[in-house]
């Protein structure tokens, strides 16, 4: 069986876990902004993976929303929009949702996941997640410097579908790894955790991993905010897995000392930030439950700043 997958954006993660399904000999089409439309054509219309699993260049399929075709229905999309172009990515897709298409959103955080439902129906919607370290340089290129590349789907209440083992089979021969998971919403709170708890120290100390773990009280800090963060989502209903604050914290432990999330790369090459989306959600849940999170409220403040001097150079 064929599988017309369709992918929203070319950057660094679409352009990644596309990039990955074209190498695997895939039929993906990639719904693409003009602007990066241009700057891949000026590539000589390549689109260029530099990673630790394998180098790959190929010449993407694209289109930009005023060019879709209403006949043709994808069985798939991959959506991996940042959460403050949600709305517009959703504008973007629509012509190209079919009855029988199925939405991955690859964003972080939960709260994305109510507004593709009115979107796009709840039958539509699949939870999905990525676990990856990837950027694009000047030249537009993909950088993934880690072994870290995973992208995990599933039904939002569990169990699978025939559709679903065959989406697996056709992500299965790809050098990243696609996992479908029967416990996606477990998977989403989890992911959701460890990405609030590493933004935002990673952010607030404005440097890698490493240096903060490897500082005078730095494990004891970063498992602080695990435990402020996992006691909000926890007293919220969250299904999150038993014991995955030490789990995180045996990650934090082994992982590359200089890893950085992607809203610290970023916030240093001066781009627009999720902290609404990711830390503003969780202050929202801590609030409702009247608990006190000190450390997130810093963290919050010092991206709530951030924001305040983005938008002065952008008036300047």
């Amino acid at each position: 069986m064929n599988t017309k997958i369709l992918v929203l954006g070319a950057g660094a993660i679409g352009g990644y876990f596309g990039g990955r399904l074209v190498e695997a000999g895939q039929d993906v089409t990639f719904l693409v902004r003009l602007n990066r439309k241009k700057q891949i054509e000026g590539n000589g219309g390549i689109v260029v993976i530099n990673s630790v699993n394998g180098n790959y260049t190929f010449k993407p399929t694209l289109i930009t929303k005023e060019e879709g075709d209403g006949n043709v229905e994808y069985d798939v999309v991959l959506l991996s929009s940042k959460s403050y172009h949600l709305q517009a990515s959703i504008e973007d897709l629509k012509p190209f949702i079919g009855k029988n298409t199925l939405v991955i959103p690859l964003l972080n955080g939960i709260q994305h996941i109510s507004i593709l439902e009115q979107a796009f129906g709840r039958e539509r919607v699949l939870g999905g997640l990525c676990v990856v370290e990837t950027t694009l340089n000047d030249k537009g290129e993909i950088h993934q410097p880690s072994e870290l590349n995973q992208l995990i789907f599933g039904q939002l209440d569990g169990g699978t579908t025939e559709k679903l083992n065959q989406l697996a089979q056709a992500f299965g021969s790809t050098k990243a790894k696609f996992t479908l998971s029967e416990s996606i919403t477990q998977d989403m709170w989890n992911k959701y955790l460890m990405i609030t708890t590493m933004s935002s120290i990673t952010t607030l100390m404005r440097t890698p991993l490493g240096t903060i773990r490897d500082s005078v009280g730095g494990l004891e800090f970063i498992e602080s905010v695990f435990k402020e963060t996992e006691s909000i989502m926890r007293a919220n209903g969250a299904p999150l897995s038993d014991g995955i604050v030490d789990r995180y914290m045996t990650l934090v432990k082994t992982i590359s000392s200089q890893f950085k999330t992607s809203m610290q790369r970023d916030m240093e090459k001066g781009l627009e930030i999720e902290g609404d989306h990711i830390q503003g959600y969780i202050l929202q849940l801590a609030k409702q439950h009247n608990i006190s999170a000190p450390l997130l409220r810093c963290a919050y403040q010092n991206l709530c700043v951030y924001n305040e001097m983005l938008k002065a150079r952008s008036n300047q």
